[in-house]
């Protein structure tokens, strides 16, 4: 028994002898797909590099900045000091430079406590108050300790420490 298949459409036998409908391409949809299939290679073509320029900067491995502040004479066991430098930094495509500060304690033969200039509560700016011998952040009342341990004030954790090294007498930090 024969079926019969809608105008366009045509019947023929796989290799287990049963009937296959296939379907004929007409001329505008073989059309329609090749223009598509130009359109999309077009895009990715397109998209490709300009995706790989957007996010480079972000996937870019950063180097490491070690910055040079001072000699490890110039710091006195006890006497926090406040150092300001200054660096220069990419910034995405840019190169900029930027001031900062660190407070340097240190603790011995070569031994350092090196503290972020930011409170850990809202990132206030605190100073060494000589009097009482304690760090004080003006703005909520924080109050830590020469090591950096909060002893009043809503400050959430100690004060962050800076990574550091000693080369030759010189003591560097970590770019911050």
């Amino acid at each position: 028994m024969e079926t019969k298949l809608p105008k366009g459409r045509e019947t023929s036998q796989d290799h287990n002898g049963a009937g296959v409908s296939t379907e004929k391409l007409s001329r505008r949809k073989f059309l329609s797909y090749g223009i598509g299939g130009i359109a999309t290679a077009i895009f990715a073509a397109l998209a490709y590099p300009l995706a790989g320029y957007a996010v480079s900067p972000a996937l870019r491995k950063q180097e490491e900045h070690w910055i040079a502040i001072g000699s490890i004479k110039d710091f006195k066991p006890g006497n926090p000091k406040k150092v300001d430098f200054s660096f220069r930094k990419h910034d995405g495509w840019t190169l900029v430079n930027q001031k900062s500060n660190v407070w340097v304690v240190a603790k011995g033969e070569g031994e350092f406590n090196i503290f972020s200039p930011k409170c850990t509560h809202l990132g206030c700016a605190y100073h060494w108050d000589d009097n009482q011998k304690k760090f004080m952040c003006p703005c909520h009342g924080g109050v830590f300790d020469i090591t950096g341990k909060v002893l009043a004030g809503p400050p959430p954790r100690p004060l962050e420490k800076v990574s550091y090294r000693v080369q030759d007498g010189k003591l560097t930090v970590k770019g911050v």
